[in-house]
This record gives C-alpha cells, structure tokens and sequence, in this order.
C-alpha cells in the first residue's frame, strides 16, 4: 500500500461506451494500491449503466452534455448541476477524456486537475485546464493511455503484464430475465455485434449470415438502432441458427455477454466488453487502428488491409467489407 495525500478523487470520463470501458481497467490497481482512497466517476447519463455495480467507484454522477446539442438551454443547467459537485472538494480531478468538454467539467469540478498535454489529444485547448499534464502519444494503444492517465498523476504505473492478468471488471444486478431464454446448453452461444457509430466500421450482414451458418451453434445478434434491427432480422432470416434478441439494457448486455462462449463484432462497445469480462472475443477493425485493444489469448482481432492514421480516421474507408468470413471463423474455432 503506497501513502497518498489525496482522500477523494474525480474521474472525468463521460463517454462513449468502449473509452469508459478502456479506463475502468485502471480502478482495481488504483484500489490495490490506494484502498482507502474515495472515487468518483462523471459520465454521460447513457453510459452510466456500465459503472454501475462496480465497487471500487464510489459514487458515480451523470451529466447530460449530449442533450446541450439538441437545446442550448440545457447548458446552464448543466453547469449548475456540475456546480453542485464542486462542493465535495476533491483533492484531484482527472481528465481521462481530453477534450474541451470534459476538461471544462473538471475545472468546475476542483482546481488540481490532472490531464494529457496539448501533444497527447486532439482538442489541444484542453490542456490549458489542467496543472498536471500527462504526455501519451495519441498513437499509443488505448488501454495503455487510460491506465496511465488514471495512474501517473496518484505516482504509481500500471504495467502490461498486470492489465494481461486483470480481473473482470463489470458487474450486474436486476438484470432483465428475458435474456436468458436466448442461451443454450446443448451448444455454444456466440453474440453478434452488428452495429457501430459509422456505417464504415460495420462488417456485412451477409458475411455475418454467412458465420452464423457455418458455425452451427447459438448465434444471438444485438441491436441499437431500427436499421441495426432490420440487418439482424436478415442475419436471423438467413440463418437458422442465429436470433434476434429483443432491445435490452446496458446492465442486462453485460450479463449476457458474461454467460457467452464467444463475441463476433465490429469495433464498438459492445464487444469491449468482452474483453472487460474476460469472455473470448474476435473484433473486427475495417478504418479504425487496432491499438484500441489488448490482443490476449482468448481476445482475438482482423483487419482490413487498409492503413489507418489514428490522428485523422477515414469514414470512407470501407475495407472492412473485404475481410473473408473464413479468416473469422478459424479463429471462432479456435476459440471454440
């Protein structure tokens, strides 16, 4: 156990789903290291259900920045609500976002804040808020980004090895019960991921179809959207093996993934968490770089053949298409 001089923290991490998923690998080793320490963690509404239930975060407080876009009104109160938390004096504040938006919470939030410099992230002007300024070249993995900024500004480093060896992270309770009648005894249940933020970074719902049948065991697909629906009923109608599970929470996705013997996916949250609850995964890359994961033994990625700058992404780019199911399947395999 190290000595700190701090007794409260606040994490900034608002969004989105896989980034929050990315920093949450820091909690147990800040934990293992500092147990007495208070932690609290400020997200976007949407995504707090992925925080929940885990112990090592204290409180966790939602903000609705989102909703700014839609009504500018909103954005007193928002601030106001941010406001309210600044009495509970934390002794650091740490920009694990780096943007603009997130670093304007964290100086709502204390004065001692902790973020990237202005050559770690992209919005550059966030750096001027913070007094301790982390340097992580954009490029690095991800996760390594996220384990340092959370880790560096309490003095200690989270190394490799130790994220390689973590424990799962995400929690469950009061799930929605509708989700086990998806899952099977008598054959390996695999969780399709069909969806992701660009059109670019989704593999074809033909190609998936085309898994789902050669594989042969219980094939969920998930959805977010109406057009994510429509592609898994066809994925569902073009294969008898694969179901289509009704809409459902993000607390009840995480204990629906935790009871699947493999996830298939696009580059998206979803199939993060996977990794997060340590059940095996293959995620698929097409114009996104692949340093957002940990390739471990049982998380298992493919890439198009596209080169990718991580400083200026190409939703253009739809490679991803060209990837062959064979090549996804061999490793579903292996990991089957």
């Amino acid at each position: 156990m190290k000595e700190i001089k701090y007794n409260r923290i606040a994490i900034v991490k608002l969004s989105a789903m896989g980034d929050i998923i990315h920093a949450m690998v820091a909690l147990q080793y800040i934990k293992k290291n500092y147990p007495k320490l208070q932690i609290d963690w400020f997200v976007e509404s949407s995504f707090a259900q992925v925080l929940k239930y885990n112990e090592d975060i204290d409180n966790i407080y939602e903000v609705n920045l989102k909703s700014i876009k839609k009504d500018k009104n909103k954005l007193f109160q928002q601030i106001k609500l941010i406001n309210q938390f600044s009495k509970n004096k934390y002794d650091l504040v740490i920009d694990a976002q780096g943007l603009i938006k997130s670093a304007i919470v964290s100086k709502i939030l204390g004065k001692n804040i902790a973020g990237f410099d202005k050559n770690s992230i992209r919005e550059k002007l966030a750096s001027i808020f913070y007094n301790i300024k982390i340097n992580i070249p954009y490029e690095s993995n991800t996760i390594d980004r996220n384990a340092r900024i959370l880790s560096e500004p309490l003095n200690f480093n989270i190394t490799k090895e130790e994220i390689l060896n973590k424990k799962a992270f995400l929690f469950y309770k009061n799930e929605e019960n509708f989700i086990y009648q998806f899952l099977r005894d008598d054959k390996k249940n695999i969780l399709f991921v069909i969806g992701s933020t660009w059109e670019s970074r989704n593999y074809p719902k033909e190609k998936f179809a085309n898994i789902a049948n050669e594989l042969k065991e219980n094939v969920i697909v998930i959805w977010g959207t109406e057009e994510e629906k429509e592609k898994a009923d066809f994925i569902s109608k073009s294969s008898e093996y694969a179901k289509v599970l009704p809409k459902c929470n993000l607390n009840s996705l995480k204990a629906l993934i935790s009871k699947c013997d493999l996830v298939i996916g696009n580059d998206t949250g979803p199939t993060h968490m996977a990794w997060a609850l340590n059940i095996p995964s293959i995620t698929i890359f097409g114009p996104t770089p692949t340093n957002r994961i940990y390739e471990t033994n049982i998380n298992k990625f493919v890439k198009s053949s596209s080169k990718v700058n991580p400083l200026k992404l190409n939703k253009n780019d739809f490679s991803i298409n060209e990837i062959k199911e064979e090549e996804i399947i061999t490793i579903a395999k292996s990991l089957l």
